[in-house]
């Protein structure tokens, strides 16, 4: 698990493999990960957007960019979590993921940038 906290705002992403398959003729693997978003400050704040940088082993590089967490935009109070599980897929075993999430501060209204921090995305089977 890797974790960070900017600004008050804790995040924890855990990484599982859930298999191969193709698709298009081509091998693909596929990656769930767990974000859990920890408000540690003393302010309201809601998540409003995200943007996610994919690149694995071969080079290949996906940016991702939209509004909410998987459809939703969780106001986190003080001393509340939110967790969330999505996937991604790769077309090597081996890659990684980081971004950020868009937040606003709901007693300032000030918007401010949380890091989400590199985490490696690895099937087991080709680790050494």
């Amino acid at each position: 698990m890797v974790q960070q906290v900017t600004q008050g705002i804790k995040i924890s992403v855990k990484t599982e493999f859930d298999g191969t398959f193709y698709k298009n003729r081509k091998m693909q693997y596929a990656f769930a990960y767990t974000v859990t978003i920890e408000n540690q400050s003393k302010d309201t704040v809601q998540l409003t957007s995200r943007s996610w940088k994919i690149k694995d082993s071969l080079n290949n590089t996906e940016l991702v960019e939209g509004e909410g967490v998987i459809g939703q935009k969780p106001i986190l109070s003080p001393g509340e979590k939110h967790s969330y599980t999505s996937g991604c897929l790769l077309f090597s075993p081996f890659g990684a993921m980081k971004g950020h999430y868009n937040m606003v501060n709901f007693t300032t209204t000030r918007k401010f940038r949380v890091s989400i921090p590199l985490f490696n995305l690895s099937a087991p089977f080709s680790m050494n």
